[in-house]
C-alpha cells in the first residue's frame, strides 16, 4: 500500500462517510489542530522515555496519562472528521467516559501539588515546558472545535473533552515541574522574577 494516493493534489480530502471538501475549511484545521496536540505530547512522551527518568513512578504515571490521552486524541480526530449527520458502527465518538478519566486524572495528580494562589509563567523542565507548549496547542484546537460547534459540525463532547484537556497538561506541567526539582516562577505584573517556594 503506497502512502501517498494523489487524491489530495487538488486541495480537497474526504471526510468520514466519502463527503469531498477543501482542506483549508475548518473542520480539517480542527481535526489538522488536534493531530498537531498529538505529535507535541509524542515529543514530551520521547523526555519520559530517556534513562533517567526510567526508574520514576512518577514520571511514568504522566507517560500512561499521556499515552491514553493520545489513544483518545485519535478518537476525537475521527470524530471530528466525521459530520454530525454520520451513523456508523465503525464509527467511535467521543463521550463523557473519555473526559471524566481526564478529571480523575486531574484530581489523581492535584493531590500531589501545593495550591496554585497565582499564574504561573510556562518553563521550568524540558517535559513541564513542552507540556505548556501542548496546552496552548488544546486550547487552539479548542477554539476551532468551538466554531465548528456553532455551525452544528460537531458535538458538544468534543468541545468539553478539550477544555478538560487544557486542564490536564496545565497540572501535568506543574507536577513535572516538582518532580524535576525546578521551582515554577510565578506571574509578578511588575515584571519582577519570583519564583515558588
Amino acid at each position: 500500500m503506497k502512502i501517498y494516493t494523489k487524491t489530495g493534489d487538488k486541495g480537497e480530502t474526504s471526510l468520514f462517510g466519502g463527503r469531498r471538501t477543501s482542506k483549508d475549511e475548518l473542520v480539517i484545521e480542527a481535526y489538522g489542530t488536534v493531530d498537531e496536540l498529538n505529535s507535541v505530547i509524542g515529543v514530551v512522551r520521547s523526555f519520559l522515555a530517556e534513562p533517567e527518568r526510567q526508574g520514576s513512578d512518577e514520571y511514568k504515571l504522566i507517560d500512561n496519562i499521556l499515552l491514553k490521552v493520545q489513544q483518545q486524541l485519535f478518537v476525537l480526530g475521527a470524530d471530528l472528521a466525521s459530520p454530525a449527520d454520520v451513523k456508523s458502527t465503525a464509527l467511535t465518538r467521543i463521550s463523557p467516559e473519555d473526559y471524566a478519566y481526564l478529571e480523575r486524572s486531574i484530581d489523581e495528580v492535584d493531590t500531589q501539588l501545593a495550591e496554585l494562589k497565582s499564574f504561573v509563567l510556562p518553563g521550568g523542565s524540558k517535559e513541564a515546558a513542552l507540556l505548556h507548549e501542548a496546552r496552548t496547542v488544546c486550547r487552539r484546537a479548542e477554539r476551532r472545535v468551538v466554531a465548528l460547534k456553532k455551525q452544528g459540525e460537531t458535538s458538544r463532547e468534543t468541545v468539553i473533552y478539550l477544555n478538560r484537556l487544557s486542564d490536564l497538561l496545565f497540572t501535568l506541567a506543574r507536577f513535572a515541574n516538582k518532580i524535576s526539582g525546578d521551582r515554577e516562577i510565578l506571574w509578578n505584573p511588575r515584571g519582577d522574577s519570583e519564583r515558588s517556594a
